[in-house]
């Protein structure tokens, strides 16, 4: 460790190895909402956060946890089609929210082509959010409906005893990794249409109309009644009059 009067010890996330705080101010200094991206080996993890000077506020978020609870999702949680979808559903939330422009932010790992963090990007762009991004880093829709664990499947298929080794957890949940890619499809059109606003009629909106109006109306008179009262003055008795005289 450096000594010496000129030395100053590195912020405590920044010694730890979890913030880089050069690429952190660039992004601050954008003025967009971070797209934040954290992958596990078990899930992936993303958030739409705005920094403020109290700290940083998460405006939305989603997991790919979420894809298996409310959409049915029986694949794996961690690999490249659940990252799409995960991104997907992130950025239509962000949408709902009034987020319609962002700048990704994947912390310190490392921005591989074609990788799962490109992945979600790629859903975040599909749901309508607006990111900086070069177009050839992100994965080709063969991979994105997952078609490569598909095929990789159909190759294992001779030997089982590895086939239900590296698949246990498809085979699980019941859904053969072969299907995978029309899956992918049906769980992504319940995300989009899950989304979707129901159109109201006209005569629902006239009538909402005229209620508002008319409640306006009727809060304008009664403060108009109020104003125009007279306020009411307080009578003094005889009795105190005199006390008053005589003192």
């Amino acid at each position: 460790m450096a000594t010496g009067p000129r030395y100053s010890v590195a912020f405590r996330r920044r010694r730890e190895g979890k913030t880089n705080y050069r690429r952190r101010k660039a992004l601050v200094l954008s003025g967009l909402p971070r797209f934040v991206v954290r992958c596990t080996l078990k899930r992936v993890i993303t958030q739409v956060i705005k920094a403020e000077i109290v700290g940083d506020k998460v405006l939305v978020s989603a997991d790919s946890s979420e894809l298996a609870r409310k959409y049915g999702w029986l694949g794996n949680r961690s690999n490249l089609p659940a990252a799409y979808l995960t991104g997907l559903l992130c950025g239509l939330k962000a949408l709902a929210s009034g987020v319609k422009e962002a700048i990704l932010d994947i912390g310190l790992q490392s921005p591989t082509k074609g990788s799962k963090i490109f992945a979600t990007l790629k859903g975040v762009l599909d749901a309508g959010v607006l990111v900086p991004h070069g177009k050839d880093i992100l994965p080709s829709e063969k991979r994105i409906q997952g078609q490569h664990i598909a095929a990789y499947a159909k190759q294992l298929a001779s030997n089982q005893e590895v086939y239900q080794t590296r698949f246990s957890e498809h085979l699980s949940r019941g859904l053969p990794p072969e299907q995978l890619a029309e899956h992918f499809v049906s769980v992504k059109e319940k995300i989009v249409s899950s989304f979707k606003e129901e159109k109201v009629p006209e005569k629902k909106r006239a009538e909402v109309k005229l209620k508002v109006k008319r409640k306006k109306k009727i809060r304008r008179k009664a403060v108009a009644n109020l104003k125009s009262k007279p306020k009411s003055k307080r009578r003094v008795s005889k009795k105190k009059k005199k006390g008053e005289v005589e003192k």
